[in-house]
């Protein structure tokens, strides 16, 4: 059996065959397997509601989260304008007021 690719828009490794084209079974996605190999170099970030990230959007924590070497914690509800997409685990770089430079992972924001 062959290896099919995942899906470009979720990462879904569960996609599947049909008719020709490849179907992401989480997100809903269609592509055809020639369309696949164009689009290999671009990444997508999520919030945790799954909408879409880009480069200077402002996002809301939704969770209150540690900060290492730091005796206080960055609170649910604050807002973060202006963030960066990185293509590492921590793929939210952003100024945090009080805080300085972070970097956050995706899951624990929404898009403001």
């Amino acid at each position: 059996m062959t290896e099919l690719p995942p899906c470009p828009l979720c990462k879904s490794a569960f996609t599947y065959e049909m008719d020709g084209l490849l179907v992401c079974p989480e997100c809903g996605h269609e592509w055809s397997p020639e369309e696949d190999d164009a689009g290999k170099n671009e990444f997508v970030v999520k919030d945790c509601n799954g909408n879409i990230l880009q480069n200077g959007d402002a996002v809301v924590i939704i969770k209150n989260l540690p900060v290492k070497g730091s005796s206080q914690s960055i609170k649910a509800g604050t807002k973060v304008k202006n963030i960066r997409l990185v293509d590492s685990d921590h793929n939210i770089d952003c100024k945090i007021d009080g805080f300085g430079a972070m970097a956050l992972k995706s899951e624990f924001v929404k898009k403001a």
